[in-house]
């Protein structure tokens, strides 16, 4: 079991999804904001490894409109000594990566100017972590998309395109169950159709259930992972007191998740903790799960 959580780290004072305007696009520009992202992304996996937060999801905006036309630079060649130092960094820690592109990524979307545009994106987060040599247990994960007025019919607009991707993407994507349109057991349906494994979100199960509780819904999601996806990945999170619905909550909820570690054992798992102070939680549910024989500490070198 690994633990983190995703995209910002608010304790070291720098981002790596810097970005600028599109109107201001240039070569000059894109090196200068990809060159500082890197390095912030560096410093952000030492932090981790030396507070033994193991799995971090990387944010879309590492390299700015590199799924847009505009975007002509082969960033990949440019920066690759970097990338390889990165995903060197992240094998030799054990460390585990993720990403999650933004919601306009729709690939069951009617319009086919939006699917291509999506598939455009994840290509570029495919690339992404093959420039870092990472192998197939980082994972992009994504929505099954719109409903459209026809549930049956935009599943099989998913499965449909996921058919068609290239295996760069194809062995790389997880599909998750979301807070409103797709459950758990939509998911399942869509894995028994092309073989994508579920990533179980916790707090979206609890939102938008399908009838599972949350030790047989990692059962469920767990059984659809092949060993060379890895082991089995969880988005955590509970809902934010007197928020709206939906809302993730502002800081760990220790009592939920220490009964959520227990109701799940023994099933392995990693978990990205979808909480809005980031590393501040997921410092307090390493403090949790040190007591728990799945955790994994850093390796010794």
């Amino acid at each position: 079991m690994k633990i983190g959580y995703p995209c910002i780290n608010r304790s070291i004072g720098c981002s790596s999804g810097r970005t600028f305007r599109l109107s201001s696009y240039s070569g000059e520009r894109l090196e200068e904001t990809v060159r500082e992202n890197l390095r912030c992304l560096g410093e952000i996996l030492r932090f981790n490894q030396r507070e033994c937060l193991l799995f971090f999801r990387i944010g879309s905006g590492l390299v700015p409109f590199a799924s847009h036309p505009v975007c002509t630079a082969d960033w990949q060649e440019t920066f690759a000594e970097r990338f390889r130092d990165i995903g060197r960094f992240v094998r030799e820690n054990d460390m585990r990566i993720s990403m999650h592109p933004d919601q306009f990524v729709v690939i069951n979307a009617k319009d086919p100017d939006i699917v291509g545009k999506s598939i455009a994106e994840l290509s570029y987060h495919a690339a992404l972590l093959d420039a870092m040599h990472l192998d197939e247990t980082a994972k992009i994960q994504i929505h099954v998309g719109g409903v459209y007025g026809d549930p049956g019919s935009a599943m099989k607009r998913f499965t449909s395109v996921s058919s068609g991707l290239d295996e760069s993407i194809i062995r790389r994507l997880v599909v998750e169950n979301d807070d409103s349109r797709y459950t758990l057991a939509d998911c399942l349906r869509i894995h028994e159709e092309t073989g994508i494994p579920v990533l179980f979100d916790v707090f979206h199960h609890q939102v938008n259930p399908s009838g599972a509780g949350v030790a047989e819904a990692v059962e469920l999601s767990g059984a659809t992972w092949r060993p060379r996806d890895g082991i089995p990945m969880v988005d955590y999170s509970t809902p934010m007191p007197g928020g709206r619905k939906g809302r993730h909550a502002e800081s760990l909820d220790a009592a939920d998740f220490e009964r959520f570690l227990a109701a799940t054992a023994p099933a392995d798992m990693d978990i990205m903790l979808e909480i809005k102070d980031k590393e501040k939680s997921a410092l307090a549910a390493v403090g949790i799960a040190r007591r728990d024989g799945r955790f994994r500490l850093p390796r010794e070198r």
